[in-house]
């Protein structure tokens, strides 16, 4: 994917996968590409959510689920600066967020809920 075309956002807003949509990819391959950017949202939150996203699939990927991979990797060749920076900020309060879309997938009407800390300015989880 080195000749790919960036885009700017790690997923296409308002966009909502199922289950079935497209054909049956390689499990095998998904799950590996899946697993590596499992690892690299560690230090790269921007993408966190959108890894949420593929991971739920990694039972049984189509090629809608694969297409959103590709656009996380096409965002992460526009943006290889972004990441977790861990620095002084000379005090040590704690803070939380958090969000949710109460409802949202429309396979089974789940929720998702997400949250960040920071300790010290830094983010910790």
């Amino acid at each position: 994917m080195l000749g790919c075309k960036p885009v700017e956002t790690p997923v296409e807003p308002n966009s909502h996968l199922r289950s079935k949509d497209g054909e049956p990819v390689d499990k095998g391959s998904y799950q590996w590409l899946v697993g590596r950017l499992i690892y690299l949202s560690h230090t790269r939150p921007d993408i966190a959510f959108a890894v949420s996203v593929v991971n739920q699939y990694m039972h049984d990927p189509h090629s809608s689920h694969l297409d959103v991979i590709y656009r996380i990797l096409r965002y992460l060749k526009a943006a290889p600066e972004k990441g977790v920076l861990f620095s002084s900020h000379n005090h040590l309060r704690i803070e939380s967020f958090t969000d949710a879309d109460w409802a949202g997938c429309p396979d089974d009407w789940r929720s998702t809920s997400r949250y960040c800390t920071f300790v010290g300015g830094n983010l910790v989880t």
